[in-house]
């Protein structure tokens, strides 16, 4: 059997009015808009530089052979994730350096 919680019946808890909402939510985003233009600029270049070089590098250096044009491509995609890593690790750390000042500040 369901217990019930107050002494209120359903018809009187129907009846009442809902409870206020809190006025101090956050509503900033979850994720930053410079994280965002990141991670798009870098899809961007996911997309683009390896194409672009399997068809720059495919006739003008390779004479043709495509599986040396398509390791271009992919040593150029492989660049581009490193750097990503690399720029988002750089970040992570900034902000830890970040938080760690202010927890200093704070236990001043």
């Amino acid at each position: 059997m369901a217990s019930r919680r107050g002494n209120q019946t359903y018809a009187e808890a129907v009846a009442s009015p809902a409870p206020e909402k809190p006025t101090d939510s956050d509503v900033s985003p979850a994720v930053p808009t410079d994280v965002i233009v990141k991670l798009l600029g870098f899809t961007v270049a996911m997309i683009v530089a390896p194409i672009s070089m399997y068809f720059l590098t495919i006739d003008a250096i390779f004479n043709g052979s495509s599986t040396y044009a398509g390791i271009t491509a992919a040593v150029t995609a492989n660049v581009i994730l490193g750097v990503y890593i690399f720029v988002a690790w750089q970040e992570d750390k900034g902000d830890r350096a970040a938080e760690q000042k202010e927890k200093e500040k704070k236990g001043q």
